[in-house]
């Protein structure tokens, strides 16, 4: 762990609490967009661990386990430093958007430019100002449009570093998915840094189970890591799935569900049907993997090949 930590100009001792504010545009308004960034740091050496919140703008509920964290005094190390940003994209929280105003979406931006699109100097910024500090990290998530998802850690098992912490998060699920291409935790694996994706509930929704699961979790790692002194333990065993896969709507119409997010269904078992709204057509689904529901779309309403539910496996 460094002596001092110098972000956004600011330098950042052994021992201090700070909150710094990362200036990246202004609306056209000319109002400054401003990015909070918690900085709490232990005397004692340890890692520097990141929580990060609100890549996405419409994604509420890890902004929220940051912010109880924050309101209970839960970030102050016993070794190590603790880095929290509830908010990443302010522009998309504004805007109940999951992507910037250029339309582009900051996870797919990493590791950004500095001249490049809005999305790309955000990224550009982060990575230039927060991540060379950065040991692991915590990148909070939910489930796009109006899908939801069952609380589960995403990471690369194949990294041991990942697994480890994995395990130590201990959500429901830990799902084995590739890094993608632009994304923070491809770009901070180039970096040989461990970043964990937690998801849990629908974007613009606050999902009341997902959050004290991901607040217990997130107390779980830095105790693992020796930054804190207590967790609770995990109320639900840890399923880990190596591979995943979509059912997709074959037809337009109203879709809904047989089936439980969370809960286990098998190969060819109907998990729903979809109608037109006249009552004239109707279309059974049966499940094409045996495995457990992590995802559900919420939409009555879907068009020929939307994504229905998400099994893993």
């Amino acid at each position: 762990m460094p002596e001092t930590l110098l972000i956004n100009g600011e330098s950042i001792d052994r021992g201090e609490k700070v909150l710094t504010k990362l200036v990246i545009s202004k609306l056209p308004s000319g109002t400054v967009i401003e990015i909070p960034v918690y900085v709490f740091r232990s005397v004692h050496d340890g890692p520097v661990v990141l929580l990060m919140a609100g890549m996405h703008g419409d994604e509420v509920n890890g902004t929220e386990i940051i912010r109880r964290m924050l309101t209970k005094k839960m970030l102050y190390p016993l070794k190590g430093t603790i880095i929290a940003i509830p908010i990443l994209n302010i522009y998309g929280f504004l805007n109940f958007s999951r992507q910037m105003p250029d339309g582009k979406d900051v996870n797919r931006s990493f590791p950004g430019n500095r001249d490049g699109s809005l999305a790309s100097r955000v990224a550009h910024y982060f990575m230039k100002e927060v991540m060379p500090y950065v040991d692991y990290g915590i990148d909070f998530h939910t489930g796009g449009g109006s899908r939801t998802n069952y609380p589960q850690i995403r990471c690369v098992l194949s990294d041991y570093r990942n697994e480890e912490l994995a395990r130590a998060f201990a959500a429901p699920f830990i799902m084995n998915v590739p890094y993608r291409q632009g994304s923070l935790r491809k770009e901070a694996a180039r970096h040989s840094k461990s970043i964990l994706v937690y998801e849990t509930g629908e974007s613009l929704r606050f999902d009341e189970k997902g959050i004290t699961i991901g607040i217990a979790g997130t107390c779980r790692l830095l105790h693992h890591l020796g930054m804190i002194d207590s967790c609770m333990p995990a109320s639900e065993e840890t399923i880990v799935c190596q591979k995943d896969t979509w059912v997709r709507a074959k037809n337009a119409g109203l879709w809904r569900s047989f089936v439980q997010l969370g809960g286990y269904i098998k190969k060819g078992q109907n998990i729903g049907s979809i109608t037109d709204p006249y009552g004239e057509m109707e279309a059974r689904l049966n499940a094409s993997a045996t495995g457990y529901v992590v995802g559900l779309n919420n939409m009555p309403v879907v068009n020929q090949g939307d994504a229905l539910l998400h099994i893993a496996f």
